[in-house]
């Protein structure tokens, strides 16, 4: 292996292993059945005790909540169901006192329809530059009655909303890829390029250590907008390239956010949110003068089989290592199945039905899916360059499948048709006591019933909560304990070199510096190197033996 660089010396991001908080689903501080700020301010010393490196926190700026924050009206805000800026400010800094970095989410291919832009834009005329700031276009036909062209939006139905102008008459359309309450920036404007930079400098000047770009694969739509041949669907993730998906313009402005970032100290950063294919185009986003991370989402679409997964692993080591950049791995977010659920049913869609979205419930195997989730938790840590992980994973929550469809919240289950039940099925909030009282700890208020939190909890919630698993070996929680203590103390994990072992068709095997090896077994039971030492393991492990599903991480005795 080639030389590795000192960790110190390598900046934070190469290495760090950051934990997504979804603020409405963390802990409810007030007693109102929602997260908010201050909840996840006094969880810091649960945080610092995993030992994460840093927190990504899903969007906390006022919101109408129509896609539960990505619809924002206020970059420059915090929500008032989740604290005020004070709050935040405070979280920031006590999260730096304890060493852990913040990263705030940042929407930048579209606003609510409540923010004062797209409220002044309504108002007036076409042409104007209120409306410029957005997509309007005139309709086709003869009275302007059909859309400007054939997309579809992400979440269901036309991309397309039509306007009732100050005469009272049909008038404009406006382009939305998502819900109708969010219509898409003009990204040609220079004025909407100036207000989202001063948006970064406002929470830059704040103390964040950086931000997570939502849709940062879009923004950018090909001019003329032209209609789409095939499937006119604007999935988030899919085989046929769309001209409002990738397109050439995104990087202008992450080279422009890039040096924003580096004029600040502490190695502030940005991770791409960034759904392309294959890994050579993601490499793009994380050129040396854009980006420093971009999710790496094969692992989201992956199945658990030796094969896929290590070609996947090799295809995304050597497009980044083309431009220098270090991987992202993602295993679960507030956008897909719980990793519990999908690896054991074999899900690869990040797409828009039930069925192929959450799979058949009368197949999943919880205790197989948990055996698995542990173990893709373990090799995602021991590869090169950084981790993502997601609020309840490191608990093995797995996918809520029993909420009630009236208190499904999510908008792709309207835009659907009520096909897609959509994703709150893995943004139920967390379980921090086996007790129901406060929903499972989630809220100060011990009066607060599990179905009253703002996503009913199942009665079966509490089984997986913090209080079961804290200090409880083999538990989730201490596994994930052990192994990030473990990957603090070397030296050779996160970012640097690796060498793949041999050790049959149906393993993973890959060696760090420091004699440090993880092996993960998706077949019949193997035999570990005899001389070798285990430092953890996903599951039981007799002697030598590693079982089929499980993981483990090995010091090798020369």
């Amino acid at each position: 292996m080639s030389p590795l660089a000192s960790r110190k010396e390598r900046p934070w991001w190469r290495d760090a292993v950051t934990y997504q908080i979804y603020p409405r689903s963390y802990a409810d501080s007030n007693g109102d059945g929602i997260g908010d700020v201050e909840g996840i301010r006094s969880r810091l010393p649960y945080l610092k005790s995993l030992g994460i490196d840093a927190i990504w926190i899903s969007p906390w700026y006022p919101s109408p909540q129509h896609d539960h924050g990505y619809d924002v009206s206020d970059y420059m805000d915090i929500e008032p169901d989740y604290g005020t800026l004070a709050q935040a400010e405070q979280l920031i800094k006590e999260a730096n006192e304890v060493g852990i970095k913040l990263i705030v989410d940042i929407v930048p291919n579209h606003t609510s329809s409540d923010h004062k832009w797209f409220q002044a834009a309504l108002k007036a005329a076409p042409g104007s530059p209120e409306r410029n700031r957005y997509i309007f276009r005139e309709g086709k036909g003869p009275n302007g009655d059909m859309p400007p062209n054939n997309w579809e939006a992400v979440f269901g139905g036309c991309a397309w909303e039509r306007v009732i102008e100050a005469d009272g008459k049909p008038g404009q359309w406006y382009l939305h890829l998502f819900a109708v309450e969010q219509p898409d920036l003009n990204w040609e404007n220079p004025e909407v390029v100036a207000h989202l930079e001063d948006v970064l400098k406002f929470w830059l000047d704040r103390g964040v250590a950086g931000f997570r770009i939502d849709v940062a694969h879009g923004m950018f739509k090909e001019k003329g907008l032209p209609d789409i041949r095939k499937d006119p669907a604007a999935s988030m993730l899919g085989t046929e390239h769309k001209p409002f998906w990738d397109q050439e313009g995104v990087h202008g402005i992450y080279r422009a956010w890039r040096t924003i970032l580096d004029s600040y100290p502490g190695d502030r950063m940005a991770v791409a949110e960034a759904w392309v294919s294959p890994a050579e185009r993601i490499a793009r986003y994380v050129r040396s003068d854009e980006l420093q991370n971009s999710f790496n989402f094969e692992m989201l679409t992956t199945l658990w089989d030796a094969k896929e997964i290590k070609t996947k692993i090799n295809n995304s080591i050597d497009a980044l290592k083309e431009v220098g950049a270090p991987t992202s791995w993602v295993f679960n977010n507030h956008d897909v199945v719980r990793s519990v659920d999908r690896l054991d049913l074999g899900l690869t869609n990040h797409g828009d039905t039930t069925f192929l979205r959450q799979g058949d419930p009368k197949k999943l195997n919880i205790a197989r899916g948990t055996l698995r989730a542990r173990s893709a938790a373990l090799m995602t840590l021991a590869l090169p360059g950084g981790t993502y992980l997601y609020q309840g994973e490191e608990l093995a929550v797995p996918e809520v499948r029993d909420i009630p469809e009236d208190r499904l919240t999510d908008p792709r289950w309207k835009m659907s048709g009520y096909l897609d039940r959509g994703r709150d099925g893995c943004r139920v909030p967390m379980p921090w006591t086996s007790n129901s009282a406060g929903a499972f700890g989630f809220s100060t208020n011990a009066s607060l019933k599990p179905e009253q939190a703002w996503l009913p909890q199942s009665s079966w919630w509490g089984q997986y909560a913090v209080d079961t698993q804290d200090g409880v070996e083999g538990s989730t929680l201490s596994m994930y304990r052990k192994a990030l203590a473990i990957r603090k103390g070397e030296e050779g994990l996160g970012d640097g070199p690796m060498e793949w072992i041999e050790a049959g068709a149906d393993v993973v095997a890959f060696k760090r510096p420091g004699n440090f090896a993880c092996y993960i077994n998706f077949g019949a039971a193997i035999e570990l190197p005899s001389s070798s030492q285990i430092l953890v393991a996903s599951g039981p492990i007799t002697g030598h033996t590693l079982p089929t599903d499980t993981a483990a991480w090995v010091r090798l005795v020369s």
